[in-house]
């Protein structure tokens, strides 16, 4: 078979790690007999430098005409960096947001696993790890506050910023929908995340959950308010499978979970429309203070890569394979800086391309 991806670098340790993960899918397309072609996109602060625009018209033409989309990390330092001396709409991050709207990406999938190898690296006590926790968090990513109408003027002598959150119940029930066919092929449990006993919109959102909840009769659900649920995450994470959320409640959670994990270098992310294509991306940053130093993290982007071939080109094996890989380079002593244990011991350090040769041999 033959796949068309899209490929966007990015910034910072983006170009690194991309490289990585696509060493990785060329060598799962030589051993199970598929051929992938890569189309080269430009986003972010390089979009920047070479057009002017962190996203251009052309790069969403081109993304439009793939079948999936991987992408590395953009953005820089905030603070020294002059893309961010531009107003917001031309700043790297507006081209995410941009590509996300473009191509309805409404739902993000972000895991949150903990290996058996990096259970020193998890910040919480090994009578809370107990036996380990997998859970996805179902972010919706088109609507809410990040989308919503806003202002910064100038009433009655001071400046006023007003930021509008709204959903309505088509946006709602669609990416509740997707959660619930998520949880039917894991553990068939959703907690669904809102802030019910304040807003209207999550008012609305838990009506809508139930009313979804009634077609999956196999799935149990509950609603969890989220500041419980942000307590719940470090206290007993094992109870959760499918954390379904609106947009800015699944940004900070999936955060705080990613970090829970014991290092945000090891988790994948993507983000689907309401057909097979998807955006494939790390859930990390930039990190410009590593770019070019050759010790980032890889496995999240690779993991991601293996998360393409699962939801939008429906290759489980391989999928299982990169998997199964990235498990055994880990079982084998293996680490990228951010995840060596603290003491050192019993493991070899290696860099960014070290780390993608690994998984590769191992395939």
């Amino acid at each position: 078979m033959t796949y068309n991806i899209g490929v966007i670098k990015g910034d910072g340790i983006g170009p690194e790690i991309v490289t990585e993960a696509v060493k990785v899918l060329d060598a799962i397309g030589a051993k199970f007999g598929h051929q992938f072609n890569y189309t080269q996109i430009l986003m972010g602060g390089c979009s920047i430098d070479a057009t002017g625009e962190p996203l251009t018209d052309e790069a969403i033409a081109a993304a439009k005409a793939s079948d999936a989309v991987l992408m590395g990390s953009i953005g820089g330092n905030t603070s020294t960096s002059p893309w961010y001396k531009l107003p917001a709409d031309k700043r790297p991050e507006a081209g995410l947001l941009k590509l996300r709207k473009s191509l309805n990406l409404f739902a993000n999938l972000r895991p949150a696993y903990l290996y058996e190898e990096l259970k020193e690296a998890c910040p919480l006590r090994d009578d809370i790890i107990g036996e380990g926790f997998d859970m996805m968090i179902m972010r919706e990513l088109t609507g809410g506050l990040y989308f919503g109408e806003r202002s910064t003027k100038e009433e009655n002598g001071q400046l006023v910023a007003r930021d509008s959150l709204t959903y309505s119940e088509t946006e709602i029930r669609r990416i509740a929908k997707r959660g619930f066919d998520i949880a039917m092929k894991r553990r068939k449990k959703v907690t669904s995340v809102d802030k019910a006993n304040v807003l209207d919109s999550s008012r609305l959102w838990r009506k809508i959950v139930e009313e979804v909840a009634a077609d999956y009769p196999e799935v149990t659900y509950e609603h969890m308010l989220v500041d419980n649920c942000a307590m719940q995450l470090v206290k007993d994470p094992g109870q959760f499978d499918v954390i379904l959320t609106e947009n800015m409640f699944g940004d900070i959670l999936s955060d705080e979970a990613s970090m829970v994990t014991g290092s945000i270098g090891m988790l994948s992310s993507a983000s689907l429309n309401d057909t097979k294509f998807g955006l494939y991306e790390p859930s990390g940053g930039s990190a410009p203070d590593i770019a070019g130093k050759g010790i980032a993290n890889p496995i999240a982007t690779i993991l991601s890569a293996a998360m393409m071939l699962r939801y939008s080109f429906d290759l489980d094996a391989e999928a299982d394979a990169i998997e199964a890989a990235v498990k055994q380079v880990l079982k084998d002593g293996y680490r990228t800086i951010d995840i060596m244990p603290r003491d050192g011991s019993s493991v070899t350090r290696v860099g960014t391309v070290e780390m993608g040769d690994l998984i590769v041999e191992r395939l």
